[in-house]
């Protein structure tokens, strides 16, 4: 294996073969999604998608989570900011940015979740071509705990994945997903031991080697095209609804709610 290109450091790329793992690299913050990482991510998934040398990517994170979602630290200070103010703004494009590479990503995509899973960490999986999720993974989708909606397409990618009930279980209550309910669900296809995880989900993408690339892509492109217009008008609806949300007195209680929790924690 080659050694890691880095983004920053905040993102890593490792190539093997016509393989590429990314990896969220933020180990202390839970790789919680801060304006660093998600142009990290973005880049990186636009560079990857370029690249005619990788076939397959399988995207994880580093230390304990796989991802925790936004960094809610960072958005209470964006939220606590005039709603005209370009950091948010900035933020909000970025992200769109980085939902539209993954909505669009024309290879094999596979997520191989090795740990908790909270907000983006759980609703980027409706874009993934295969999802393997470590045991003892846990997932969420707290937005309506949050004072705020779905994002990520994932009010269409994840009811035509899981269902309309397993979807307001995830969407509208924010309940806990075990790896085993995340499968079940028909989101993943397989719970994995912790130790084995990024060893099966390799071994599962090295089978897209022996397809040519222009195969892969034209097939993707085919199986996206009747999936894409909707993909692309939940986001956009999300997108609107979500600036509706953010910065609401239900929203601004519940992000200093999560603070005084943080700071109690930290004694």
């Amino acid at each position: 294996m080659s050694a890691a290109d880095t983004t920053e450091q905040i993102v890593l790329i490792q190539r093997d073969g016509a393989l590429a793992t990314l990896t969220l690299n933020r180990p202390d913050r839970l790789n919680a999604l801060n304006n660093a990482l998600l142009t990290g991510l973005r880049d990186a998934m636009r560079a990857l998608a370029a690249d005619d040398t990788i076939y397959a990517v399988v995207i994880t994170g580093a230390g304990r989570a796989f991802c925790a979602g936004a960094d809610l630290s960072d958005m209470s200070q964006v939220n606590t900011k005039d709603l005209d103010d370009p950091s948010r703004a900035n933020t909000r494009n970025v992200f769109d940015e980085l939902e539209e590479a993954f909505e669009t990503f024309p290879k094999p995509l596979i997520a191989a979740v090795n740990g908790l899973g909270v907000g983006f960490g759980f609703t980027m999986l409706g874009y993934c071509d295969h999802v393997f999720v470590a045991e003892g993974a846990r997932l969420r989708t707290p937005f309506s705990q949050l004072g705020l909606c779905p994002e990520a397409s994932a009010s269409y990618t994840f009811p035509m994945r899981m269902g309309w009930a397993e979807a307001s279980r995830a969407l509208m209550m924010g309940e806990w997903f075990t790896a085993a309910d995340v499968v079940a669900s028909g989101l993943a296809q397989e719970v994995v031991a912790a130790d084995a995880l990024i060893a099966t989900a390799l071994g599962f993408a090295r089978r897209y080697e022996q397809c040519p690339l222009q195969s892969l892509k034209a097939t993707k492109e085919l199986m996206l095209a009747a999936h894409l217009p909707h993909i692309r008008a939940a986001r956009e609806a999300e997108n609107a609804k979500m600036r509706d949300l953010l910065g609401t007195p239900a929203n601004k209680q519940a992000l200093a709610d999560f603070a005084s929790r943080e700071r109690k924690a930290k004694g």
